[in-house]
């Protein structure tokens, strides 16, 4: 039993009524794929499904090639089974018509290679399900009730659009974060080595004053939009560690960063608020507990440090005006931070623990996990009540 025929008979004999939730989202992100040209130019001519419902087509920026039954191309069949195979070809997306048969597909001249926004042409259902992973078995059906793919193995209908990994990640992240709390074993296993966890300590930031700290540091860093907590700190230097992820999804990433205070075990987190509020606060009008990022990066650092912090970039701008102290100073250190540790970090750089000019003040620069976005930290607390850690989750592990 040939590939075509084999499909075709596991999806009837696996269908179901079941349906699935819809995801949502617009697609935005390119895949590594790069499209290639069409060995025969296709010209889509009756759009059968939702072709021709809506003005505007969608489109897949650098979808890459696919195979597709030249019937579907010419109009002589239309597009009923989707297969998406690591096989090393295109995008791996395989597309076959209502009237194919195996000894039609069989023939490669009866196949086309295409690129994949040229069978979303024909049916721009095919735009909904292009993330799906390496495995997707899919039929294509169009009735009553709208055109939609259903999964063959599942009996699931997809609908609406399914969204890239990485964005995928991003909105269910951004549902997380920025609780009042979380469950002690979320943070008991923040830091903990194993499965694509790794941590890292960072090395020690200085703590002059106490006064702990959170911002971006390119964009907010000794401004009045940085946030200074409200509980204090012993005057010190600290050790900052980070936990690493390995992901096979999104690649390396911070999924938290944290300040360790004491050795002492935390029995419990809650949330830390800005200098002038407490707990009880949360949730008036004006009061929030998470910084801003707008530059993909995050730091532990203390008020006194962010003071100067901000008097060296000013002078340095002055120095070399219309120049960015990202690209044109900090960059330069997280590229050898990333030479120092390469399977630790991307190939820009993830973290550095930045010395100031002129004060020798050790401050922790890290990204901030999905990038920009707001962040809030979290206090860890002893049995006696004292502090023994800072936390600022970025994305939870889970999800990757």
């Amino acid at each position: 039993m040939g590939l075509f025929n084999r499909k075709k008979k596991e999806a009837k004999a696996e269908k179901t009524e079941a349906k699935t939730e819809a995801k949502t989202g617009k697609t935005e992100i390119n895949t590594n794929t790069e499209p290639e040209k069409a060995q025969e130019p296709a010209k889509a001519p009756q759009a059968q499904g939702t072709q021709g419902a809506t003005p505007a087509q969608p489109y897949i920026e650098a979808a890459g090639f696919t195979i597709v039954s030249k019937s579907i191309l010419n109009g002589t069949s239309k597009l009923k089974w989707l297969f998406r195979h690591d096989n090393g070809q295109g995008n791996g997306w395989i597309a076959f018509g209502d009237s194919d048969t195996q000894e039609y597909v069989d023939n490669p001249d009866n196949m086309a290679v295409v690129d994949y926004n040229e069978l979303i042409k024909i049916e721009p259902a095919a735009a909904n399900v292009y993330y799906l992973p390496f495995g997707a078995d899919l039929e294509f059906r169009a009735d009553g009730t709208g055109s939609y793919f259903v999964d063959t193995a599942t009996g699931e209908e997809i609908r609406e659009q399914v969204l890239p990994p990485l964005r995928a990640i991003f909105e269910k992240n951004l549902k997380f974060l920025n609780k009042e709390t979380y469950p002690e074993e979320f943070f008991r296993g923040l830091f903990q080595k194993g499965g694509i966890q790794e941590p890292y300590v960072l090395g020690k930031a200085d703590f002059p004053t106490g006064e702990i700290v959170l911002s971006d540091p390119i964009v907010y860093l000794g401004t009045q939009y940085m946030v200074t907590l409200e509980q204090k700190i012993p005057a010190g230097s600290y050790p900052v560690e980070l936990c690493i992820c390995h992901s096979e999804q999104v690649g390396v990433r911070i999924a938290a960063a944290r300040l360790i205070i004491s050795s002492q075990e935390p029995v419990r987190h809650e949330i830390a608020m800005p200098k002038g509020s407490s707990k009880e606060d949360l949730g008036k009008p004006g009061v929030w507990a998470f910084f801003g990022v707008d530059n993909g990066l995050a730091c532990f650092t203390d008020a006194k440090v962010a003071v100067k912090y901000r008097e060296f970039i000013s002078g340095w701008k002055r120095e070399n005006p219309g120049k960015n102290e990202y690209f044109e100073y900090f960059a330069y250190f997280f590229q050898k931070s990333y030479e120092k540790h390469p399977s630790l970090q991307r190939e820009s750089g993830d973290f550095l623990l930045w010395q100031m000019p002129g004060t020798g003040d050790r401050l922790a620069m890290f990204a901030s996990g999905m990038g920009d976005g707001i962040y809030s930290g979290y206090w860890g607390i002893d049995r006696e009540g004292k502090v023994t850690e800072l936390v600022v989750p970025f994305i939870n592990p889970e999800f990757l």
